[in-house]
């Protein structure tokens, strides 16, 4: 499994940078839901999750933090330290957030609104969901 990363496109001058993000275009799904994930204590750890259908993009806007991608055969570390790469999450994988900077924020934006029966919380039953 290889994560799927998005590069965006920075542009700026001498008066800073802007990037735009579009649902559709920039990211390959129409945005439903932003959240973001700020103030994170040293040590805390996050995710422990997976989705059945709910995918995602993840950027770090400040800072930066590890995503662990489990597709159930391999793990993977994506470093996110750079609002200028975010990573696809897909369904049907599970997600671990960890070793958040001090000033990290991490910006998700969803293709679904907030459902709980869509999330799958415990990892055995997670490996038997995608059996």
């Amino acid at each position: 499994m290889k994560p799927e990363l998005i590069n965006f496109q920075s542009l700026g001058d001498e008066r800073g940078s802007l990037i735009a993000i579009e649902g559709e275009q920039t990211i390959p799904f129409s945005i439903r839901r932003i959240y973001y994930i700020y103030r994170t204590e040293p040590g805390v750890e996050r995710g422990f999750h997976a989705h059945k259908k709910l995918q995602q993009v993840a950027v770090a806007l400040a800072g930066c933090c590890d995503m662990v991608l489990d597709d159930g055969k391999s793990r993977t570390v994506v470093k996110l330290d750079s609002p200028e790469k975010g990573v696809l999450i897909q369904p049907g994988m599970w997600r671990e957030i960890c070793n958040f900077s001090p000033n990290c924020i991490l910006l998700v934006l969803a293709d679904q609104n907030y459902d709980e029966s869509d999330y799958i919380r415990d990892y055995d039953q997670f490996i038997k969901w995608i059996g």
